[in-house]
């Protein structure tokens, strides 16, 4: 940060190519929202996906929302799919979602990981990062 800032001051033109480089390394994916039409396309492809199945009267579920938002920023290469089970029945049964929140780690369309109830985001970051590649 300081070497950019003495870039700007000194007017050095390499400043927008390092700034450039910069913005595009960490550029992330905002959270989708995904349906049982959708789930295929969004879900079920290339990558690494974290889907968080919840409904809008749930505790937890509101609890664990700001922390899938700062884990979205954190991990790049992740990413976080939500898909509202009340709305979206015939996905929460295929994957024998019980209860909520449930989270599961798709990597390259395949489930891999599945986290029941609210976890820490060091909690979460733990099992996402082992499927990153």
């Amino acid at each position: 940060m300081i070497l950019l800032l003495f870039m700007v001051y000194f007017g050095d033109e390499s400043i927008y190519s390092t700034l450039s480089v910069l913005k595009k390394e960490s550029v992330f994916v905002a959270i989708v929202n995904v349906s049982d039409q959708s789930f295929k396309a969004e879900v079920e492809s290339d990558g690494t996906v974290l889907v968080d199945f919840w409904a809008p009267w749930c505790g937890p579920c509101k609890m664990i929302a700001p922390v899938l938002e700062e884990l979205n920023t954190e991990l790049a290469g992740l990413k976080i799919a939500k898909l509202n089970v009340d709305d979206n029945p015939e996905s929460a049964s295929r994957f024998g979602v019980m209860s909520i929140p449930t989270l599961i780690v798709f990597k390259n369309g395949e489930p891999v990981d599945k986290i029941i109830g609210f976890q820490s985001k060091d909690a979460l970051k733990n099992v996402v990062n082992r499927h990153l590649s």
